[in-house]
Protein backbone atom coordinates (compact mmCIF):
# COMPACT_ATOMS: atom_id res chain seq x y z
CA UNK A 1 0.00 0.00 0.00
CA UNK A 2 1.03 3.20 -0.71
CA UNK A 3 -0.38 6.32 -0.46
CA UNK A 4 0.89 9.94 -1.95
CA UNK A 5 0.03 12.85 1.07
CA UNK A 6 -0.25 16.55 -0.39
CA UNK A 7 -1.03 19.47 1.46
CA UNK A 8 -1.31 23.49 1.36
CA UNK A 9 -1.23 23.78 -2.71
CA UNK A 10 -3.24 27.16 -2.46
CA UNK A 11 -3.83 27.86 -5.85
CA UNK A 12 0.04 27.17 -7.25
CA UNK A 13 -0.37 25.34 -10.49
CA UNK A 14 3.10 24.78 -11.29
CA UNK A 15 4.04 23.45 -8.08
CA UNK A 16 1.05 20.72 -8.50
CA UNK A 17 1.19 20.04 -11.87
CA UNK A 18 5.29 19.22 -10.51
CA UNK A 19 4.32 16.92 -7.64
CA UNK A 20 1.45 15.08 -9.37
CA UNK A 21 4.17 14.57 -12.14
CA UNK A 22 7.02 12.95 -9.71
CA UNK A 23 3.96 11.05 -7.87
CA UNK A 24 2.68 9.24 -11.19
CA UNK A 25 6.20 7.95 -11.46
CA UNK A 26 6.38 6.60 -7.78
CA UNK A 27 3.27 4.35 -8.42
CA UNK A 28 0.79 4.96 -5.80
CA UNK A 29 -2.21 3.42 -4.96
CA UNK A 30 -4.26 6.22 -3.26
CA UNK A 31 -3.78 10.22 -3.05
CA UNK A 32 -5.21 12.38 -0.39
CA UNK A 33 -5.27 15.86 -0.32
CA UNK A 34 -4.88 17.23 3.27
CA UNK A 35 -6.95 20.63 2.16
CA UNK A 36 -6.30 24.45 1.58
CA UNK A 37 -6.15 23.69 -2.42
CA UNK A 38 -7.46 26.54 -3.74
CA UNK A 39 -6.78 29.86 -2.45
CA UNK A 40 -3.99 32.79 -2.01
CA UNK A 41 -2.37 31.89 -5.59
CA UNK A 42 -3.50 32.82 -9.25
CA UNK A 43 -4.74 29.12 -10.39
CA UNK A 44 -7.56 28.36 -8.05
CA UNK A 45 -9.46 26.34 -10.82
CA UNK A 46 -6.74 24.84 -12.39
CA UNK A 47 -5.78 23.05 -8.88
CA UNK A 48 -9.24 22.07 -8.37
CA UNK A 49 -9.30 20.59 -12.18
CA UNK A 50 -6.15 18.51 -11.44
CA UNK A 51 -7.62 17.20 -7.91
CA UNK A 52 -10.55 15.80 -9.68
CA UNK A 53 -9.15 14.48 -12.64
CA UNK A 54 -6.28 12.64 -10.30
CA UNK A 55 -8.99 10.99 -7.97
CA UNK A 56 -7.74 12.69 -5.06
CA UNK A 57 -9.40 12.07 -1.73
CA UNK A 58 -9.53 15.72 -0.19
CA UNK A 59 -9.83 17.25 3.53
CA UNK A 60 -11.31 20.73 4.35
CA UNK A 61 -8.74 23.10 5.21
CA UNK A 62 -9.86 26.32 6.92
CA UNK A 63 -9.07 27.80 3.47
CA UNK A 64 -11.67 25.60 1.68
CA UNK A 65 -14.40 26.08 4.24
CA UNK A 66 -14.06 29.77 3.90
CA UNK A 67 -14.19 29.30 0.14
CA UNK A 68 -17.79 27.86 1.28
CA UNK A 69 -18.61 30.74 3.47
CA UNK A 70 -16.78 33.94 3.00
CA UNK A 71 -18.76 35.50 6.24
CA UNK A 72 -16.91 32.95 8.38
CA UNK A 73 -12.94 33.93 7.41
CA UNK A 74 -11.96 35.24 10.73
CA UNK A 75 -13.31 32.64 12.15
CA UNK A 76 -11.38 30.04 10.43
CA UNK A 77 -8.20 32.28 11.36
CA UNK A 78 -7.56 34.04 8.41
CA UNK A 79 -6.23 37.07 8.29
CA UNK A 80 -7.85 39.94 7.33
CA UNK A 81 -4.83 41.12 4.77
CA UNK A 82 -5.54 38.04 2.67
CA UNK A 83 -10.03 38.65 2.54
CA UNK A 84 -9.45 40.42 -0.86
CA UNK A 85 -7.46 37.15 -2.28
CA UNK A 86 -10.10 34.96 -1.11
CA UNK A 87 -13.18 37.08 -2.37
CA UNK A 88 -10.97 37.08 -5.79
CA UNK A 89 -10.30 33.07 -5.88
CA UNK A 90 -14.17 32.32 -4.74
CA UNK A 91 -15.35 34.64 -8.13
CA UNK A 92 -13.08 32.71 -10.20
CA UNK A 93 -15.02 29.22 -9.32
CA UNK A 94 -17.40 27.35 -11.07
CA UNK A 95 -20.76 26.10 -9.74
CA UNK A 96 -19.13 22.18 -10.12
CA UNK A 97 -16.13 23.63 -8.56
CA UNK A 98 -17.85 24.79 -5.28
CA UNK A 99 -19.17 21.26 -5.72
CA UNK A 100 -16.12 19.65 -5.38
CA UNK A 101 -15.17 21.49 -2.34
CA UNK A 102 -18.80 20.78 -0.33
CA UNK A 103 -17.63 16.54 -1.00
CA UNK A 104 -14.15 17.36 1.20
CA UNK A 105 -14.29 15.56 4.25
CA UNK A 106 -13.04 17.24 8.08
CA UNK A 107 -11.57 13.28 8.09
CA UNK A 108 -10.31 10.55 6.95
CA UNK A 109 -9.88 7.21 8.37
CA UNK A 110 -8.20 4.25 6.43
CA UNK A 111 -7.27 1.07 7.85
CA UNK A 112 -4.44 0.04 5.74
CA UNK A 113 -3.90 -3.81 7.28
CA UNK A 114 -5.27 -5.63 10.64
CA UNK A 115 -3.04 -3.45 12.73
CA UNK A 116 -2.14 -0.31 10.96
CA UNK A 117 -4.89 2.78 10.64
CA UNK A 118 -3.98 5.77 9.14
CA UNK A 119 -5.97 9.19 10.15
CA UNK A 120 -6.25 12.07 8.04
CA UNK A 121 -7.06 15.97 8.75
CA UNK A 122 -6.03 18.88 8.33
CA UNK A 123 -4.74 21.23 11.67
CA UNK A 124 -5.81 18.22 14.16
CA UNK A 125 -8.56 15.80 14.24
CA UNK A 126 -10.35 18.28 16.35
CA UNK A 127 -9.71 21.54 14.16
CA UNK A 128 -8.86 22.53 11.08
CA UNK A 129 -7.31 26.01 12.15
CA UNK A 130 -5.20 23.89 15.04
CA UNK A 131 -1.17 23.85 14.64
CA UNK A 132 1.12 21.07 15.06
CA UNK A 133 4.92 21.52 14.73
CA UNK A 134 7.97 19.76 15.80
CA UNK A 135 8.07 22.41 18.31
CA UNK A 136 4.60 21.20 20.08
CA UNK A 137 4.62 20.00 23.55
CA UNK A 138 4.09 16.35 24.33
CA UNK A 139 1.73 16.86 26.77
CA UNK A 140 -0.26 18.97 24.02
CA UNK A 141 -0.12 16.16 21.92
CA UNK A 142 -1.80 13.52 24.84
CA UNK A 143 -4.61 16.15 24.52
CA UNK A 144 -4.88 16.76 20.80
CA UNK A 145 -4.50 12.79 20.14
CA UNK A 146 -5.56 11.08 23.66
CA UNK A 147 -8.65 9.52 21.82
CA UNK A 148 -7.34 8.69 18.41
CA UNK A 149 -6.46 4.73 18.37
CA UNK A 150 -4.77 5.27 14.70
CA UNK A 151 -1.02 4.76 13.59
CA UNK A 152 -0.34 7.01 11.84
CA UNK A 153 -1.66 10.25 11.94
CA UNK A 154 -1.27 12.79 8.83
CA UNK A 155 -2.05 16.74 9.16
CA UNK A 156 -0.77 19.73 7.24
CA UNK A 157 -1.83 23.65 7.86
CA UNK A 158 1.74 24.52 9.27
CA UNK A 159 3.54 24.36 5.51
CA UNK A 160 6.20 22.88 7.45
CA UNK A 161 7.63 18.77 6.69
CA UNK A 162 7.47 17.07 9.98
CA UNK A 163 7.85 13.01 11.33
CA UNK A 164 7.55 12.69 14.75
CA UNK A 165 6.78 9.80 16.95
CA UNK A 166 4.38 10.44 20.12
CA UNK A 167 3.74 6.82 22.24
CA UNK A 168 4.57 4.45 19.35
CA UNK A 169 2.46 6.73 17.08
CA UNK A 170 3.56 9.12 13.63
CA UNK A 171 2.62 12.07 13.11
CA UNK A 172 2.93 13.50 9.96
CA UNK A 173 2.86 16.34 7.91
CA UNK A 174 4.18 16.07 3.84
CA UNK A 175 4.29 20.36 4.06
CA UNK A 176 2.99 22.52 1.78
CA UNK A 177 2.82 21.51 -2.27
CA UNK A 178 2.26 25.73 -3.35
CA UNK A 179 3.55 27.74 -0.21
CA UNK A 180 6.51 26.01 1.85
CA UNK A 181 8.02 28.32 4.74
CA UNK A 182 11.40 28.18 6.06
CA UNK A 183 12.19 27.80 10.02
CA UNK A 184 12.70 29.42 12.15
CA UNK A 185 10.00 32.56 11.48
CA UNK A 186 11.02 35.92 12.06
CA UNK A 187 8.81 37.50 14.51
CA UNK A 188 6.24 39.75 12.97
CA UNK A 189 6.99 39.20 9.12
CA UNK A 190 5.24 36.86 6.50
CA UNK A 191 6.99 33.69 6.52
CA UNK A 192 9.87 32.84 4.19
CA UNK A 193 8.88 30.39 1.25
CA UNK A 194 11.31 28.10 0.45
CA UNK A 195 11.56 27.34 -3.31
CA UNK A 196 9.81 23.75 -4.02
CA UNK A 197 7.26 22.09 -3.83
CA UNK A 198 6.90 19.87 -0.70
CA UNK A 199 4.77 15.91 -0.03
CA UNK A 200 4.60 12.62 0.87
CA UNK A 201 4.56 8.88 0.24
CA UNK A 202 3.03 6.43 2.95
CA UNK A 203 4.78 3.25 2.40
CA UNK A 204 3.47 -0.12 3.82
CA UNK A 205 5.10 -3.36 2.45
CA UNK A 206 5.42 -6.43 4.38
CA UNK A 207 4.42 -5.14 7.61
CA UNK A 208 7.45 -2.38 7.25
CA UNK A 209 5.93 0.92 7.27
CA UNK A 210 7.89 4.07 6.60
CA UNK A 211 7.25 7.63 5.22
CA UNK A 212 8.95 9.22 2.91
CA UNK A 213 9.04 13.42 2.67
CA UNK A 214 9.57 14.95 -0.50
CA UNK A 215 11.19 18.02 -1.76
CA UNK A 216 10.48 18.71 -5.83
CA UNK A 217 11.49 21.41 -7.55
CA UNK A 218 9.24 23.70 -10.08
CA UNK A 219 8.97 26.10 -12.39
CA UNK A 220 8.90 29.04 -10.00
CA UNK A 221 9.82 31.61 -12.90
CA UNK A 222 6.35 30.13 -14.48
CA UNK A 223 4.11 30.69 -10.98
CA UNK A 224 5.77 34.29 -10.72
CA UNK A 225 4.35 35.38 -14.32
CA UNK A 226 1.33 33.76 -13.85
CA UNK A 227 0.56 35.37 -10.83
CA UNK A 228 1.49 38.87 -12.26
CA UNK A 229 -0.20 38.81 -15.23
CA UNK A 230 -3.39 37.49 -13.12
CA UNK A 231 -6.03 40.21 -11.01
CA UNK A 232 -4.99 38.30 -8.36
CA UNK A 233 -5.12 40.83 -5.28
CA UNK A 234 -1.69 41.92 -3.88
CA UNK A 235 -1.11 41.32 -0.51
Amino acid sequence: MRIALVSDIHGNGPALEAVLADIRRQTVDTLICLGDVATLGPQPRKVITALRDAGAACILGNHDATLLDLDKAEEYQIAPLLHPSLRWCADQLTPDDFDFLRSFQPRLDLDLDPVTRLTCFHGSPRSNTEVLLPTTPPEMLDEIFGQESATVLAGGHSHIQMLRQHKGRLIVNPGSVGNAFRLPFQPKTNPSLLPWAEYGILNLADGILSMDLKRVPFDLAAFKRIAAESSLPRR
